[in-house]
């Protein structure tokens, strides 16, 4: 079974899908974590990430970078908006993320373009999505709980500035598959939102 789990930035896809992953007891890849990683590369040998070159030499790191914790950084995610963006940054990663979702018995994958490119046959597909405030304000508690003194305005122009290009992109734009469930998760503990996100799967799930 692949389950597909795609939605912006602070949405909660990521929690839904390990959730869901420990749930149904698949594997599950956070596909950001491969932008992420071709922008810690990009940062680390001083490229620019606005350059599709030096982000592409950067996408053939070690699987081994995924579990470095600098990966987490609110400034890393923003530069992974931005090597994200390339097309040939998508082309050369799509492979990677095509081979995860296909393994023996399934998987769980969230990012942008898990149900409308990675795996547009998915048993299931989530889109989550919160109001633009709202995933501010939770991204702005989380930096907090790392020390950091960002103000909130700040969080939510980039927000909003990684909507933007995740959503106006040429190369798999961020868009909710026209067969995804739609999950809103604004005003929902994290604890109703997995509830809900497993009875959406299930639903798929007794429909196919």
């Amino acid at each position: 079974m692949i389950i597909a789990v795609d939605g912006p930035a602070a949405s909660g896809k990521g929690t839904i899908a390990r959730a869901l992953a420990r749930h149904y007891g698949l594997p599950h890849l956070d596909t950001g974590l491969l932008y992420r990683a071709v922008a810690l590369t990009v940062r680390r040998l001083d490229m620019d990430p606005a350059k599709e070159a030096d982000a592409v030499a950067a996408c053939d790191f070690d699987d081994a970078l995924l579990g470095d914790a600098a990966l987490r950084g609110d400034d890393i995610g923003q530069l992974a908006s931005i090597v994200s963006a390339h097309p040939l940054v998508r082309a050369a990663l799509l492979q990677r993320q095509k081979r995860f979702a296909r393994q023996p018995g399934g998987a769980v994958l969230d990012g942008r373009d898990i149900g409308s490119v990675i795996a547009p046959d998915a048993d299931a597909k989530l889109f989550v999505k919160a109001t633009p405030q709202i995933r501010a304000q939770r991204r702005h508690k989380e930096l907090q709980g790392h020390g950091s003194t960002v103000s909130f305005d700040k969080v939510l122009a980039d927000i909003r500035a990684r909507d933007a290009r995740d959503s106006g992109r040429s190369a798999a734009p961020l868009v909710m598959a026209a067969d995804a469930a739609l999950l809103d998760t604004s005003f929902l503990s994290i604890e109703t939102s997995v509830e809900k996100a497993i009875a959406l799967v299930e639903a798929r799930r007794t429909t196919t």
